[in-house]
């Protein structure tokens, strides 16, 4: 299915966004996920389903001070 994933079209074969992270090799990493225009908590990736001309922002957290 199609969606957009940083700005950018993309081919996903993934159905739930933890799927999608997990193959981008993104789950062991500090990152914040906004899924069409909303921040999604952690705790609901394994059940975000993802669908055709959804919207996936993915940033990395940094620290610092």
């Amino acid at each position: 299915m199609h969606i957009t994933l940083n700005g950018e079209p993309y081919d996903a074969s993934a159905n739930l966004l933890h799927d999608l992270l997990q193959q981008l090799e993104l789950l062991d990493k500090r990152i914040a996920v906004e899924f069409n225009e909303e921040i999604c908590p952690r705790s609901e990736w394994p059940n975000q389903a993802i669908q055709e001309g959804d919207i996936i922002e993915i940033v990395h957290a940094i620290g610092g001070g």
